[in-house]
């Protein structure tokens, strides 16, 4: 999740600050943030999936980063915004919704936004990653 002072940041493009939390069981078992390099679309995503994220949530991108993203096996949950808590408590228990969910022409909308077998934040392979 990009992040900027506690909060979603507005807009995922310019963000540099990625917060990535390891969920298992529908838990945190581990938090850390991280500075992101690129903002080329595509070195953004080859770094999203370097670093083994499964699902990017986030605020307002561009579609050209979100296509890639996407064509990179990362799920997207875009438009969102609010504080880091807030948000990460709505995706584990289920009730966090994409901010796009009016807009069906954007690529990458859900209805399984919820699901109780996709909620992963990021994942680093069979453990965690230190």
């Amino acid at each position: 999740m990009a992040h900027w002072q506690g909060r979603v940041s507005p807009v995922f493009d310019v963000a540099d600050r990625l917060l990535l939390l390891d969920v298992q069981d529908g838990r945190e078992v581990h938090r850390e943030s991280l500075r992101l390099n690129s903002r080329d679309s595509f070195d953004r995503a080859k770094e999203l999936v370097e670093l083994g994220v499964d699902v990017l949530l986030c605020g307002a991108v561009s579609l050209t980063l979100e296509k890639a993203v996407i064509g990179a096996g990362i799920r997207v949950i875009g438009f969102l915004g609010g504080e880091l808590e807030n948000v990460i408590t709505g995706f584990l228990n289920g009730s966090l919704n994409d901010g796009r969910t009016q807009n069906a022409n954007r690529i990458g909308k859900r209805s399984d936004l919820g699901s109780k077998n996709t909620r992963r934040l990021s994942a680093r392979g069979s453990g965690l990653r230190r």
